[in-house]
């Protein structure tokens, strides 16, 4: 191991190798553009969350979820500690590059039911695309409920504490 440092002392560099071109890219390992190696995939619940913020946004929806589900939901949410669901009522399947999701909305009561759904289809089909990347195959609209005006909230805070 000495004789090759004395040597590489003596000698100087090795001018063997090529001369470098200026200008040269460098040569990329493992071919191909970086962004595209690799996978990513996309949880259901991140899908879930996405797509119920979106419905939430939209004018005329009160609510999310069957009256059951929004039930046990103002009860959790009541719990210290517990936060509030945005999955409720959103249901969805998530492949590689599509999705398909099921919404249950309760609407106010005097706005057009059909309008509703649609400015609802649009904003989470717009939302999901956008943030995901997938395509969204459909999106299907359960209404359960219409709220009224003189109804009380479920999810109301409790004067009790």
């Amino acid at each position: 191991m000495t004789d090759m440092t004395e040597r590489n002392r003596t000698e100087g560099p090795d001018t063997t190798k090529e001369p470098t071109q200026v200008g040269r890219k460098p040569t990329r390992r493992g071919g191909g553009d970086p962004a595209t190696r690799g996978r990513t995939t996309i949880a259901d619940g991140v899908v879930e969350k996405i797509a119920g913020l979106a419905a939430r946004e939209v004018m005329g929806v009160h609510a999310m979820g069957s009256g059951l589900s929004r039930t046990f939901g103002a009860v959790r949410d009541r719990v210290p500690g517990g936060t509030r669901s945005v999955t409720r009522g959103v249901k969805v399947e998530v492949g590689e590059v599509q999705t398909a999701l099921d919404l249950e909305i309760v609407v106010d009561y005097g706005v057009s039911i059909g309008d509703v759904a649609r400015d609802v289809r649009e904003n989470v089909v717009a939302a999901v695309e956008r943030m995901t990347g997938l395509e969204v195959v459909e999106v299907n609209i359960a209404v359960s409920d219409v709220k009224l005006p003189d109804e009380e909230d479920e999810e109301q805070e409790s004067r009790l504490q």
